[in-house]
């Protein structure tokens, strides 16, 4: 597949990574492109290790796989670094995103000699800023639009208002917090 950009998404069930692919993949289609989203799932319970994947592409995806080589990895739970080989396969020319207040340097020991970019967001102190709780997934999210650079910032923010809007039409009150945490997140992940 020629322009497919491959996704994979690590975090821990109920931290919403399977809500942030399925967004990624919502937003993306809006803007004329052909995308997946979906999960993979250990034991389904809170707090075991997931996994969710995007591919969004200019043609048509006719694979319907894992995905075992992304050009990008999300990682939503640090903690995962200590028990996920969340660099396998992950290509040299793209970048892994973690969730962390941590430094790269003291990060680079989890990452199995991993040689391309790594970015980092601390999507506690953002979601706890923006919504109060701890919810990483939209900061997480934001992050991984702005380190690809799938679409224009604002066409995103654009895209995810009327997302919001159209998921939380009974909970209005949760969408400034939602919009303030992916603007936040751009201009936080470095």
């Amino acid at each position: 597949m020629s322009n497919c950009t491959e996704i994979r998404w690590h975090g821990r069930g109920g931290q919403g990574a399977k809500t942030a692919a399925l967004l990624l993949a919502d937003v993306m289609f809006q803007t004329g492109k052909y995308v997946q989203g979906f999960p993979e799932y250990g034991p389904e319970r809170m707090g075991a290790p997931i996994t969710a994947y995007n591919r969004i592409s200019d043609d048509k995806v006719r694979v319907h796989s894992n995905i075992y080589e992304p050009e990008y990895v999300v990682v939503v739970d640090e903690s995962l670094l200590e028990t996920v080989d969340v660099t396998k396969g992950l290509k040299k020319d793209g970048a892994i995103v973690i969730n962390t207040e941590k430094d790269k340097e003291t990060l680079k020991k989890h990452l199995n000699g991993y040689e391309g970019d790594v970015y980092t967001i601390d999507a506690k102190k953002v979601s706890m800023k923006c919504l109060g709780k701890y919810f990483p997934n939209s900061p997480m999210l934001a992050s991984i639009v702005k380190v690809t650079g799938l679409m224009d910032e604002q066409q995103f923010l654009n895209e995810m208002r009327a997302s919001y809007a159209h998921k939380f039409a009974s909970k209005p009150e949760v969408i400034e917090g939602n919009m303030k945490a992916l603007e936040m997140a751009m201009k936080e992940v470095r």
